[in-house]
């Protein structure tokens, strides 16, 4: 698969693996087997990027992606993340006091078999910690060789600029695909300014940008996009227009909704690797071929002038999660 480069010289695979929803967020929860068994096929398939984090589970990921990635671990790139409170096994607030950043990694370096981090993200920004604390303690860890890259998710430009300063910043991960645009308006044009790599979460849109969900469309009792607003039935009704831009040029590249929207984030800047998550062989297979899929500068335009007139509802976060990102 080609490869793209994320700040100044880490190599990943232009798809990654995210993979939370193996053991975490979405209803029911796969066999863990079976993850394995889907971890080692991405690999076989060239995927070199595969991202986790403490909180996912809790626990329950980083330790699955340990076992999976042991056999070839030293070819591929493991990102992680820190930041958040555990308490009795659920998320309790943000921390990111420079002695709780070093507890977590000396746990996720156990639970992930490994002696160094390839990319390690502060999961959300803690306006109780200074930025410059936390990039000065991952300094200090990639100095000690624990740490090689260090990654911020869903900072806002000030608080990038200012941990830029203190650690060069390799990658922001922040939500980012044709149903949420919004890194567009200020984050990218600060991310190519600094040379920093951007990994998209939620490319495919928490699946909504597959084609596979409609208004009619339930989901498991543990599944927490029973919470998200953009996912009452009257918001999935009413943002199909995306999902049918998809499927007609899709239609015309003999492609699925999904590769185009992919494809699409892959087009946009030579620094972007988004990392859609997926529990399923043939998923993880389709996913995968949208590196092969060339958009042209008139597709390109197309889906631009056609996403433009059309209006998305809903907020993609209730407003007590939306208001820890972009800080």
């Amino acid at each position: 698969m080609e490869t793209r480069k994320l700040g100044n010289n880490l190599e990943v695979s232009a798809i990654g693996l995210g993979c939370m929803g193996m053991s975490f967020a979405y209803d029911p929860i796969p066999d863990r087997k079976e993850m394995i068994s889907l971890i080692h096929s991405a690999y076989e398939a060239g995927e070199r990027f595969f991202d986790t984090a403490e909180v996912y589970g809790p626990y329950t990921n980083e330790e699955l992606l340990g076992e999976a990635l042991a056999p070839f671990r030293s070819k591929v790139v493991i990102a992680t993340k820190f930041g958040f409170k555990i308490v009795e096994g659920k998320q309790a607030g943000l921390d990111s006091r420079p002695e709780h950043i070093r507890k977590v990694v000396e746990e996720s370096l156990k639970r992930l078999r490994t002696d160094y981090i390839d990319l390690l993200y502060q999961h959300r920004v803690d306006p109780n910690v200074p930025i410059e604390d936390v990039a000065g303690t991952v300094k200090d860890l990639i100095q000690e060789g624990k740490v090689k890259h260090f990654g911020l998710s869903e900072a806002g430009v000030k608080t990038i600029r200012r941990a830029h300063d203190i650690q060069p910043v390799t990658a922001l991960q922040s939500e980012y695909s044709l149903w949420w645009r919004h890194p567009e308006q200020e984050l990218i044009p600060v991310l190519d300014e600094l040379g920093i790599g951007f990994v998209p979460y939620s490319p495919l849109g928490r699946g909504y940008l597959t084609g596979s969900l409609n208004a009619g469309t339930t989901f498991g009792k543990g599944d927490f996009r029973n919470f998200l607003p953009r996912f009452t039935p009257e918001a999935l009704a009413a943002n199909q227009a995306i999902v049918d831009l998809l499927q007609s040029i899709a239609n015309e590249k003999e492609a699925t909704p999904a590769q185009i929207a992919l494809a699409w984030l892959l087009a946009q800047n030579s620094r972007i690797a988004p990392i859609p998550g997926t529990t399923k062989l043939h998923r993880l297979k389709e996913n995968l071929k949208a590196a092969d899929i060339q958009l042209t500068a008139e597709d390109l335009a197309k889906i631009n002038e056609a996403s433009a007139r059309i209006s998305l509802t809903k907020d993609r976060y209730p407003e007590e999660l939306e208001r820890t990102t972009g800080i």
